[in-house]
């Protein structure tokens, strides 16, 4: 597999820095906004991406929501998306699940 991927919980604005000092080129969020009391926005995670020069995209949904849409959103941007990509949710189930249907449904590029 050519995918250069890493998919870990709950991120925070802070970490953004790091994370691109890392070599991380994109960030995917498949975790909605208000899920728990303290969670950080998307907007702010997205700001601090903005930053630190690294792609952002948020394909959220919750746990039990997953659909063919949400896989063909993550699909289309991972494509297109400058790699490593570090894709997270609350514990990072939800984000191998989301990849793990895009590659089992074959759209995802080698």
């Amino acid at each position: 597999m050519s995918h250069q991927v890493s998919i870990v919980g709950q991120i925070t604005p802070d970490q953004v820095p790091v994370i691109a000092e890392n070599g991380f080129k994109t960030i995917i969020n498949n975790r909605p906004d208000g899920e728990e009391p303290g969670q950080p926005t998307s907007a702010d995670i997205a700001a601090a991406a903005k930053k630190a020069g690294v792609a952002y995209k948020e394909i959220s949904f919750a746990g039990s929501d997953l659909n063919q849409t949400h896989v063909e959103d993550f699909a289309d941007f991972f494509n297109q998306a400058e790699q490593p990509v570090l894709i997270f949710c609350r514990s990072g189930a939800r984000s191998t699940g989301i990849y793990e249907a895009a590659k089992k449904m074959d759209l995802l590029d080698d």
